[in-house]
């Protein structure tokens, strides 16, 4: 089974998808948590480009193939092959991060980066994605503080350095998004504290898939 956790900047993906892998191994699953960019050994390096605050003149076409090509590197090193191990995988994003930023955020066909995601993943899909909403200013705010208080974090904020009107869009994007793929996308509040927005992911993927053995 494959998991993806999408959302604007501070949305706490990356809380929630490692609270579900903890939920998952503790009912004796074998989970894989994975993240783009950098899940792989090339996409380390990649995430350090396009992530940095010194990348501000990446063009958004660079910016989107350098997208795929970590993705690519991504699904054919880490996530195919821990699926046929028989791993649940949990990436915190995936393909609708391209569509969001670099569609509905950076203006690119969609049509083009639904070809682009199928040649990079050659046509793997989630099985299931959660969508964490809440409102872009709240968003920022977390993202802004724990890039303070974080090294790392603050040395990848070249997203977060963009305008309130982008945001605005990728939200927004997200949700019309979201609203094309019912089947597969489900969007939870994040703006609740996270013990809250956890126990209504798993009431949400209990009524969708069983985990029991």
């Amino acid at each position: 089974m494959f998991i993806t956790f999408e959302g604007i900047e501070g949305c706490g993906k990356t809380t929630q998808a490692q609270k579900l892998k903890e939920y998952l191994e503790s009912l004796g699953k074998k989970v894989l948590l994975t993240r783009e960019p950098g899940g792989s050994n090339l996409g380390i390096t990649l995430r350090k480009i396009l992530l940095s605050m010194e990348s501000q003149d990446i063009t958004k076409e660079t910016e989107l193939f350098l997208y795929l090509a970590d993705r690519s590197q991504h699904v054919h090193q880490i996530i195919k092959p821990a699926l046929e191990e028989g791993s649940i995988v949990i990436s915190d994003r995936y393909t609708d991060s391209t569509v969001v930023y670099q569609g509905y955020g950076r203006g690119i066909d969609p049509n083009i980066l639904h070809l682009l995601n199928e040649l990079a993943t050659n046509k793997l899909n989630p099985d299931l994605t959660i969508l964490l909403d809440l409102p872009v200013e709240i968003g920022l705010k977390r993202a802004l503080a724990r890039n303070l208080e974080d090294k790392i974090s603050r040395e990848e904020g070249r997203f977060e350095a963009e305008s309130l009107e982008f945001h605005t869009k990728i939200r927004e994007g997200y949700l019309t998004w979201a609203a094309l793929h019912k089947e597969r996308i489900i969007v939870i509040n994040g703006n609740n504290e996270p013990e809250i927005v956890f126990k209504d992911i798993l009431e949400a993927i209990k009524n969708r898939i069983t985990f029991n053995n």
